[in-house]
């Protein structure tokens, strides 16, 4: 379970990663670049860095254009953005899971960007996660590579079948599954309000070999991310500071 920390501690976010990417993904990973902010080429089995920055809308931009918050210009560490590093397997539907219980994500901006890489500096657009109202708890994040590098990546919206049922959830304007949050552990209720991201890959790694796990990802829809989180024994966890 990731519990977030500013932007300005991550060297020492990427030192534990290091120390950590045995447990997490194996020794098949060959991939040994931890960063971020670094380029590198994957294949299958690797692990692969990816960040998620919490802040608002607006600090994502400058000049009406979006950055990558790798990008210094953006001051995201002066406004005390959120940070996550994750290191998922390549081509394994992974299941990462972000700590609110002592964190309000609307306090932090309410807007989240999963990025990665530094030539392409590819970067999503900022997902809304939650506002006074309502925390919004799935999300789909989809990597695009060619030949092992990473081309692009992107938040895919798979709707509310999975949040149906669910004695908290509620469909947010059709497309997204949401808890109010006054009934948040973080605001003194019972519901877990932690933000699930399914993580897929598409495209081709180093050797050519298909990534197929986005693929997969609409078979999963109708199942609550929160209930795989518990019940998935190869649940994949972030690491922060």
């Amino acid at each position: 379970m990731v519990k977030l920390a500013t932007l300005g501690k991550v060297n020492m976010t990427i030192m534990l990663l290091m120390m950590m990417v045995d447990v997490l993904v194996g020794v098949s990973d060959n991939n040994v670049v931890y960063s971020p902010c670094s380029d590198t080429q994957i294949s299958k089995g690797d692990g692969f860095t990816v960040g998620v920055a919490i802040s608002s809308k607006e600090a994502f931009f400058l000049d009406q254009v979006q950055l990558s918050p790798c990008d210094s210009r953006l001051g995201l560490a002066a406004k005390m953005a959120q940070l996550a590093l994750f290191r998922p397997k390549v081509d394994e539907i992974s299941l990462l899971s972000i700590d609110t219980s002592k964190f309000k994500p609307s306090e932090a901006g309410g807007h989240m960007v999963g990025f990665a890489g530094s030539k392409y500096a590819a970067r999503s657009y900022p997902a809304k996660v939650a506002d006074a109202s309502h925390t919004i708890t799935s999300f789909t994040l989809v990597m695009e590579f060619q030949k092992g590098v990473l081309q692009n990546l992107f938040w895919n919206n798979v709707g509310c079948d999975s949040c149906k049922g669910g004695s908290s959830s509620v469909c947010l304007n059709g497309t997204d599954c949401a808890v109010p949050t006054s009934k948040c552990k973080g605001n003194g209720g019972e519901a877990n309000c932690n933000i699930g991201i399914q993580v897929a890959f598409s495209g081709t790694d180093q050797n050519l070999e298909s990534l197929n796990s986005w693929y997969e990802v609409n078979n999963m829809r109708q199942y609550s991310l929160t209930d795989l989180y518990a019940n998935a024994v190869n649940s994949l966890s972030g690491v922060l500071l």
